[in-house]
């Protein structure tokens, strides 16, 4: 037959009726009621590369388990792993036309993979797509299994193959910040506190620090390994394992942990593990945390090096465009604002995360589909901003060490240094004398004889003043 464009189709059928599937289609029936279904985000599950491998990598490990079971025999068993293949190597994702946003917990993505699998394996076998009495996308492709334990099984997968890319890159962009601290080790600077003068440190204390912060959440986002190795595959519906033998049971996980070269373990109990999806609020949580602070140190960057002329003017973040279309020669911090764009957006993830877990009922969360649009969306736009920030910004940031110097040389903030040696009520007074008055804090202290040049020249040491040897501790002028 032919549609109404002319072109030719092929007739299947499910429990609802009959329907016309274009013949070039590797997906079926079930996936076109789904798309006619479901025209929500515009963004199909084959955008997202890492699910499509990993619905690939399930549907061969229960292939090769149901075939260890006696439940397919060897040249169906074959064909399906060829197919599923062809999916991991990603040769048919624009087959994976179903939205990412879906009812049904997930039946339509899995239907998907079974109906692209199965026509697939259909050719390989020398056969028309759509001849399922051949080979059948429920009865062979997703034998002995459910959507509500293929589905997240592959989604735990794809999110632990994006974790550890997104753990690489941050790692890198950790690296950055940190080679950034030793460069500037040397560099004097005023510190502040509620964007007050405070005490001085170094410009590498204060990259050093954004470094140490962001190698906490690495530690924290790799801790997330083991808890998404833990799978319900072999669970099926509501995990009691019904219709699928226990000898498949015993092996497809095994099976899966060969393909995908990750530790994977069966969840100790299927049933709580069906219905919870504690993991991805977890998840959730973690991606919200490690974009918060990464957008906090965007601030600073872009508090930092505000100005030129009139701002902070501490640092020189790398020009990357013309500002304004009206104002000659303005340069923003585009590089940082993107950044903390893309955390607003995680934070926004996270609340929809969270709504879903929320909503669960029994022994099902159906809102699964949006919690995984959430979650990849998240680790795919930090691991590329974590990029885009040290690429274009982070690597090329310059000291304006001119400017700190005149900034030091007339700046209080070091007379916090003489509290314990003056006490607080009489250094506060030589403060605010030295601020409203023409005379310098130094000129003061000698003058009056509070302390030696010896003993004020160890009390401003620049040693003392930044921590870098604890007060008293003798250190020699610099």
């Amino acid at each position: 037959m032919t549609d109404t464009s002319g072109a030719r189709t092929r007739t299947e059928t499910d429990s609802l009726g009959s329907a016309q599937v274009p013949c070039s289609a590797y997906w079926g029936i079930s996936t076109l009621r789904a798309v006619n279904n479901f025209p929500l985000s515009g963004r199909p599950i084959g955008s997202l590369r890492e699910l499509v491998w990993a619905l690939g990598a399930v549907k061969m490990a229960a292939a090769r388990a149901n075939e260890s079971a006696g439940l397919l025999d060897p040249e169906r068993s074959a064909r399906i792993q060829e197919a599923a293949l062809a999916v991991m190597n990603g040769e048919l994702d624009d087959q994976f036309v179903v939205d990412r946003i879906q009812g049904g917990a997930g039946t339509s993505t899995n239907m998907n993979a079974n109906e692209v699998i199965a026509n697939r394996a259909l050719e390989l076998m020398g056969r028309e797509r759509g001849d399922y009495a051949a080979l059948d996308p429920i009865d062979h492709v997703n034998r002995s299994q459910s959507t509500n334990d293929t589905y997240p099984t592959a989604v735990k997968i794809a999110l632990r193959r994006s974790l550890d890319v997104l753990i690489a890159e941050h790692s890198l962009l950790i690296d950055a910040f940190a080679a950034k601290g030793m460069e500037f080790s040397g560099i004097l600077k005023v510190g502040r506190t509620q964007l007050q003068d405070a005490v001085p440190m170094t410009l590498g204390q204060e990259f050093g620090a954004f470094a140490e912060t962001l190698r906490e959440d690495s530690a924290r986002l790799a801790e997330m390994r083991p808890h998404l190795g833990e799978v319900n595959l072999g669970a099926t519906a509501i995990g009691t394992g019904i219709t699928a033998p226990l000898h498949y049971r015993a092996t497809v996980v095994d099976e899966l942990a060969d393909i995908t070269g990750l530790d994977l373990k069966p969840a100790a109990n299927m049933v709580e593990a069906t219905s919870d999806t504690g993991v991805f609020l977890l998840l959730s949580g973690l991606l919200k945390r490690a974009a918060v602070k990464l957008s906090k140190i965007c601030n600073d960057l872009r508090l930092l090096s505000s100005g030129p002329q009139s701002g902070f003017g501490e640092i020189v973040l790398p020009a990357r465009q013309a500002g304004s279309s009206i104002m000659p020669g303005k340069v923003n911090p585009v590089i940082p604002e993107a950044v903390n764009q893309v955390a607003f957006r995680i934070i926004g993830a996270d609340m929809t995360v969270t709504m879903a877990v929320e909503a669960g009922q029994l022994q099902l969360n159906a809102f699964e589909p949006v919690m995984v649009d959430a979650l990849m969306e998240s680790t795919e736009w930090l691991t590329r901003a974590c990029k885009m920030l040290r690429e274009h910004c982070v690597t090329g940031i310059e000291a304006n060490e001119a400017f700190l110097q005149r900034t030091m040389s007339t700046s209080l903030s070091v007379v916090t240094g003489l509290t314990p040696l003056l006490g607080y009520a009489s250094s506060a007074a030589l403060a605010k004398e030295a601020l409203l008055g023409s005379r310098s804090l130094t000129e003061l202290v000698l003058e009056r004889g509070l302390l030696s040049e010896e003993e004020l020249s160890l009390a401003l040491s620049p040693l003392q003043l930044t921590g870098t040897v604890p007060f008293g501790a003798g250190a020699a002028t610099s």
